[in-house]
């Protein structure tokens, strides 16, 4: 498989208008609707997460001052908000909403995936297909609100835009490198690894090829490109525009522009020297291991990359992606949902490993695939919330070690306790929406968003309300006995926890207000007379964490 005398299967470059049988066109839709299906499937079941709920609470500060004001600090682009600002406001106001855009662009990520056909064997490419639409962490993470997954289509289009360019020289190439390009500068300020690590991999492979030449199905040297100077100015500047537009709010608030260059200092001191998010080197393979196997047997088969005779272009993926990884992996600071940024080259190296199999390719490709689906469906529609379980002891001398999981600083299923009393009781008198209450939490991100049509909520990371009784209360275990020694009124009380790795609480509707909505039921709380002494402060103003 990797000797200098093996069979190489040249894929002839299709013609320019690079048509498909009919049997590959149906095989595109296909696999398309099946990735579209698959992330559609139960959208709203799994409760808005922490970072969802901050990018809806961004969103409505730009209802009220009418653009998105970029926040260097913040180390995440404008361009996600303005698609979820007008996703909210075609929508309505739901998670499914917040969600959809992530949804769509991803599945289109996959019809991306098998327009490298030009590049790479069309049966990779499809092998490739399958497992992004069908890969966990794809699909676990294009069901979140968050800006990963436009940061994989901008990466995805601008490789294949570089391919297109360098093999054919076409303006197409030109418009995708350059867009691609574009959105990853809107989306999020982790961009410059990615660059960084691209053009070291093609400085890699120009030496490479000198010393274990690759297969000549894709030109060492770059076409003549059809495109002239002006073109390629033109389409430049079609990105720069794009990206002081946006960062500007519009053109209406262009003092946040320095913060295009101020972002790299404050991400590269939380990377480097912050506790919060912290993990050890090797917790992106931990992560590979535990969900994404045919991303495992990509990275594996990327050793192939230092023999002669493996297609020129994967070559370059294999090269690419093991920098990125390295690169990511060497950061201390690390949430799992940045590893979708990482995925997709191994995807095309798993379809070249399996495509390149003399014997038992569609056994293998069946059996990974089926057990990447199981996964996917295990994690994303079963237990989409449940925190990852201990794997035991690993030595009598180290602690348990607990495999890490995607499911992290999630919002748990206790926010139905909230949210599904209120909007029964809203449908019953509209006006509860202005009724007084309290968020007594250190952390309290989804709430601000999720609690937005209530007009009357203040939230309280510190100290106590200047009246405690309201119309619901949620409140943190250590803010129990102080909250429930100045209640003058009976409640409806429920156990409560917002998030995994806080700790519990205990959730309260007023026994007056919420009478039609639990009849029968009897009041768990009655007043007492203590007091506490507890001092007062004023409700804070929900903002939104440095992440």
């Amino acid at each position: 498989m990797s000797g200098e005398n093996e069979k190489i299967e040249i894929t002839p470059p299709p013609t320019e208008t690079g048509l498909l049988s009919r049997s590959q066109q149906w095989g595109t839709w296909a696999i398309v609707g099946l990735a579209l299906l698959l992330r559609l499937l139960w959208l709203g079941s799994k409760p808005p997460h922490f970072d969802e709920g901050v990018n809806g609470w961004f969103i409505d500060q730009m209802a009220k001052q009418g653009f998105y004001h970029y926040d260097p600090g913040n180390y995440h682009g404008p361009f996600h908000f303005y698609v979820l600002f007008l996703a909210q406001t075609l929508l309505g106001r739901s998670v499914e909403a917040l969600r959809l855009p992530l949804v769509l662009i991803n599945a289109a990520t996959v019809w991306l995936v098998l327009q490298f056909r030009r590049f790479l064997p069309w049966r990779a490419c499809v092998l490739a297909a399958l497992a992004f639409a069908v890969s966990p962490g794809m699909l676990f993470y294009s069901r979140y609100a968050i800006h990963e997954a436009w940061m994989v289509f901008g990466m995805v289009l601008a490789f294949w835009g570089a391919a297109e360019m360098w093999s054919r020289g076409t303006s197409r190439g030109l418009w995708a490198a350059t867009m691609g390009v574009t959105l990853l500068v809107l989306t999020k300020e982790t961009y410059v690894i990615h660059l960084a690590a691209f053009g070291l991999a093609v400085v890699t492979l120009l030496a490479l090829e000198r010393l274990t030449p690759s297969a000549p199905d894709f030109p060492l040297r770059p076409a003549s490109q059809q495109a002239d100077t002006r073109k390629m100015t033109d389409v430049v500047s079609v990105g720069i525009l794009l990206i002081l537009f946006f960062y500007s709010g519009g053109f209406l608030d262009p003092s946040s522009l320095p913060g295009l260059m101020r972002t790299f200092a404050d991400w590269f001191h939380t990377g480097v020297n912050s506790d919060a998010h912290a993990k050890p080197p090797y917790y992106w393979l931990l992560l590979v291991g535990r969900y994404e196997w045919p991303v495992l047997i990509g990275l594996c088969w990327s050793v192939r990359a230092l023999w002669p005779g493996m297609n020129r272009l994967a070559r370059l993926l294999a090269i690419y992606g093991c920098g990125a990884f390295v690169a990511y992996s060497l950061v201390p600071y690390k949430t799992p949902w940045c590893i979708i940024s990482l995925l997709w080259p191994f995807f095309f190296l798993w379809g070249m490993a399996v495509h390149s199999l003399k014997r038992g390719a569609e056994w293998v490709g069946a059996i990974v695939l089926g057990a990447s689906l199981a996964a996917t469906v295990h994690l994303n529609y079963l237990h989409p919330t449940e925190p990852g379980e201990s794997v035991g002891r690993i030595s009598k001398n180290l602690k348990e070690f607990h495999f890490p999981t995607y499911v992290y600083v999630q919002t748990t299923n206790d926010l139905d306790k909230l949210t599904q009393p209120l909007v029964r009781l809203t449908a019953i008198n509209p006006a509860a929406r202005h009724m007084k209450a309290h968020i007594l939490l250190s952390s309290y991100h989804p709430l601000p968003w999720v609690l937005g049509e209530f007009t009357a909520v203040g939230y309280y990371d510190k100290g106590m309300p200047p009246v405690m009784d309201a119309g619901f209360i949620v409140a943190e275990e250590d803010r129990i006995p102080a909250l429930e020694a100045q209640l003058g009124e009976k409640y409806f009380v429920a156990p409560f926890q917002l998030r995994d790795g806080m700790s519990g609480g205990k959730l309260y509707f007023n026994a007056r207000e919420f009478a039609e909505v639990f009849p029968g039921r009897t009041p768990e709380f009655s007043p007492k007379t203590a007091a506490t002494g507890e001092p007062l402060v004023a409700p804070a103003i929900p903002t939104s964490p440095t992440r």
